[in-house]
């Protein structure tokens, strides 16, 4: 039930996904205690900062995926956070999937797909079950 629009929009957001660079922090080859999560350079005379030449790619704007399928769930429906049967009753199965949170038990997952079945909405992730 995905629109076509929004398909020609996800194959764009992969594409852009697969040209994107991996952004590492400044000097995490020099200082491994840094480690390679993300921080945005800060210093006056910061060469990445300056977009010297062989320096890593800085997170900016222009690597961004397209506004309408951004948060998406690749399939192109948008994923609602499942953690009771209750919560089953606010998803619209013409746009929204379920995702069963982590923390639910085996007993309590095999009865929330009992009944997302029986109303007919999709699980994201149904084969992680235990």
């Amino acid at each position: 039930m995905v629109k076509k629009s929004v398909e020609r929009l996800l194959k764009l957001r992969e594409e852009i996904n697969q040209k994107r660079p991996e952004f590492l922090r400044t000097d995490w080859w020099r200082f491994p205690r840094l480690g390679l999560k993300w921080r945005s350079p800060k210093g006056p005379r910061n060469k990445m900062r300056l977009k010297k030449s062989g320096r890593a790619a800085i997170v900016e704007v222009g690597y961004r995926g397209p506004a309408e399928v951004r948060g998406l769930h690749p399939s192109g429906y948008e994923e609602v956070l499942v953690r009771n049967i209750k919560d089953l009753y606010r998803i619209d199965p013409q746009r929204q999937v379920a995702r069963i949170a982590h923390t639910v038990g085996e007993k309590k997952r095999a009865a929330i797909v009992e009944k997302a079945k029986a109303l007919g909405i999709k699980i994201v992730n149904i084969a992680e079950a235990r």
